[in-house]
């Protein structure tokens, strides 16, 4: 084993810590003493009330009851609440779908309108297209000489008399229902 070096003893600092320990140790066993509870002195007293253990345990089983039906009632509480706000949240999920809903009919109403808008402006342009190569096919000549051919006309006359009226009548039904439009 190495070499270790034994530490003598303070012999003087010794029998001083054993004094303070002696003094301390009476001091607290004079503490005690002074401090020591005296004895107890109680009045006697009937202890459990005024009230006898049948009525007691009666007390007890109402009591009871009352605690099942309270539960009950707790617990009926909680899921009205429970239900109440779960509605709440339905009615406003409804809320905001209907919301949507709505912005969605309101964009197809506009998108309507404008596709319609669009159609008659393209049905205008069309029957004026229509209208002005009509014009330009046809020949300046006087309609009741067409309307009425006289009896030495050929069949072809006659077929390009009936096409003419046919085209005149379409015009004029054309005309009302544009001035009808322009109206609305």
């Amino acid at each position: 084993v190495g070499p270790y070096v034994l530490v003598t003893p303070n012999e003087t600092r010794r029998k001083k810590l054993q004094q303070i320990a002696k003094k301390e140790l009476n001091d607290l066993e004079q503490w005690k003493k002074e401090h020591k509870p005296g004895p107890i002195a109680l009045v006697p007293q009937r202890l459990g009330g005024n009230e006898s253990e049948a009525q007691v345990r009666r007390n007890q089983q109402i009591i009871l009851m009352q605690s099942k039906y309270q539960k009950k009632h707790k617990r009926e509480e909680y899921v009205k609440a429970k239900k109440a706000a779960e509605e709440a949240e339905i009615l406003k999920k409804k809320a905001i779908q209907r919301e949507k809903a709505e912005r969605l009919e309101v964009k197809k109403r506009q998108e309507e309108m404008q596709r319609r808008e669009m159609l008659l402006e393209d049905q205008k342009y069309k029957t004026n297209e229509l209208l002005n190569r009509l014009d330009v096919g046809l020949p300046k000549s006087d309609s009741c000489q067409i309307a009425n051919p006289g009896p030495g006309s050929t069949a072809w006359e006659r077929s390009r008399a009936y096409k003419q009226a046919l085209r005149e009548d379409e015009n004029r039904r054309l005309e009302e229902m544009k001035q009808e439009q322009q109206r609305k």
